[in-house]
């Protein structure tokens, strides 16, 4: 007979996922699925719709990363016009991504992940959130929260608004950085630093002593990698082209244009999921799984261009043997980008293009379809429209980041449940360990914003012959 078991308290909760365990004959986990189970319905009713405003309704797609749609709409916008833009408003979008990226890595660190790694994982559910973190470290908690303000107060100063700012469009930006502006950042940015510098140093100490398990069972296995790079192969955020590679570091697949996705990327669907499962065409489905976000744009570049985030880009190489694979260093990434952000945004603050009126070049529809591409906190993100004379929207295609990564996500999932599923027995440090699992990569939906409470969960252990002989709740 199943049994029902409530968890609670339960608050501030946005959207749910549904995880589903699969028993062998044996007993033991077989296989485990991570079901998203929400639908919006973004690409179609942007049909009907001129392209110059798909910067700003894109852009709520979330209010994470709005940022993210803001710059690949924008680009896309750009091959419509079929325009270049001018210096300036490149380096200005590549300055407010720099913002976007430093405040929702911030974010996922500080206030999402580390009520696991400074509370633990089997703590009291209702504490094991920012609050409790705040409560148990306040300086900590501070300091991370100023991190992210110092990232959104970037995009703020560039865009008006720190959320969906109406600020990059077709053709360029609409507003330079002022000198005002200019030097809130430059005082800022000592303090920034010092934050970055603190939890890299935490985060390494911790994978020296109590997380010396969890590489290895949160997420280790062989995969693709695919970001944007440079020319030579330098760490990119926002131009470049894209390459592949494999988790001995071996290039698979570079210099490919966002133009010809189709002839690479396949976008698979399941039944039991939402979600599309995008996959390397050349390998198939599903043994083309690849990885894309932090840990894949550290993987497929050869360097960064920074001095202190090239050091610690080494490091990481140095302790994982070569490439890491592991998930679970997805944490380590994104301190390294924060860094690799604060570095970058302290050499633009000497960059006089960024006080240019010369922003934005103006043109009437060029071409019937483009596809625009940045790298988004979370990886790669794609924008694919198809407009008519007129301008006005035919067909979107978006390839969001969490897609991406639904396919080492589900094995994530998988990999943690075979490690602590054992004689039909979930614990409560399991269902927080199977949620961190899927945290690890800081997925773009309502289920993994819960800075505050528990995600909701649902986990179904599944007999051989399909009955459900276990249900857990987190509703």
């Amino acid at each position: 007979m199943s049994k029902t078991v409530v968890i609670d308290p339960v608050t501030r909760i946005e959207g749910h996922a549904k995880i589903s365990v699969f028993l062998n004959d044996a007993g033991e986990v077989d296989n485990a699925r991570f079901h998203v189970v929400e639908y919006r319905g973004f690409e179609k009713f942007c049909e009907g719709r001129p392209f110059t405003e798909m910067a700003g309704i894109t852009a709520r797609i979330c209010g994470i990363c709005p940022v993210s749609h803001l710059l690949a709409s924008a680009k896309t916008g750009d091959k419509i016009l079929a325009v270049q833009i001018p210096p300036a408003a490149e380096k200005l979008r590549r300055l407010m991504n720099l913002g976007q990226l430093t405040q929702s890595h911030a974010l996922s660190f500080f206030h999402l992940s580390s009520p696991d790694f400074f509370l633990g994982w089997d703590s009291d559910p209702a504490k094991r959130n920012v609050f409790g973190l705040i409560a148990e470290n306040p300086d900590l908690a501070r300091a991370g929260i100023r991190l992210r303000q110092f990232g959104q107060t970037v995009i703020e100063i560039l865009g008006a608004k720190k959320i969906h700012a109406a600020w990059a469009v077709p053709g360029g930006v609409r507003s330079h950085l002022s000198e005002e502006g200019r030097q809130w950042i430059r005082d800022r940015l000592p303090e920034s630093f010092d934050t970055i510098t603190l939890g890299l140093n935490l985060f390494k100490t911790m994978l020296d002593t109590q997380f010396k398990d969890e590489p290895a069972i949160f997420g280790e296995f062989p995969s693709l990698f695919m970001s944007l790079v440079g020319k030579d192969g330098e760490w990119e955020h926002y131009g470049g082209h894209l390459r592949f590679t494999d988790s001995q570091g071996n290039i698979v697949a570079d210099g490919l244009s966002e133009d010809d996705y189709h002839d690479f990327i396949g976008e698979a669907v399941e039944p039991w999921s939402y979600l599309k499962f995008p996959y390397y065409k050349p390998m198939g489905y599903p043994e083309g799984m690849y990885r894309v976000g932090p840990l894949a744009r550290l993987n497929t570049c050869s360097y960064i261009g920074t001095e202190a985030a090239d050091r610690e880009l080494q490091e990481l190489r140095q302790r994982a043997g070569g490439v890491p694979t592991s998930s679970f260093l997805y944490h380590y990434a994104r301190l390294i980008e924060i860094l690799a952000c604060l570095e970058k945004i302290q050499q633009y603050m000497d960059d006089p293009d960024l006080s240019s009126d010369r922003i934005r070049a103006h043109a009437g529809v060029n071409q019937l379809e483009a596809v625009g591409v940045s790298e988004a906190p979370r990886g790669t993100l794609f924008h694919h429209y198809n407009v008519d004379e007129n301008g006005l929207i035919q067909k979107v295609n978006l390839i969001i980041a969490t897609g991406q990564n639904n396919l080492a996500m589900n094995k994530t999932v998988t990999q943690i449940a075979q490690n602590y599923i054992h004689n039909n027995d979930i614990s409560e440090g399991f269902l927080n360990r199977i949620e961190h699992g899927i945290r690890c990569f800081d997925p773009c939906l309502s289920c993994s914003t819960h800075a505050v409470g528990q995600m909701p969960l649902h986990v179904e252990l599944i007999a051989p012959d399909g009955a459900v002989i276990k249900e857990v709740y987190r509703s």
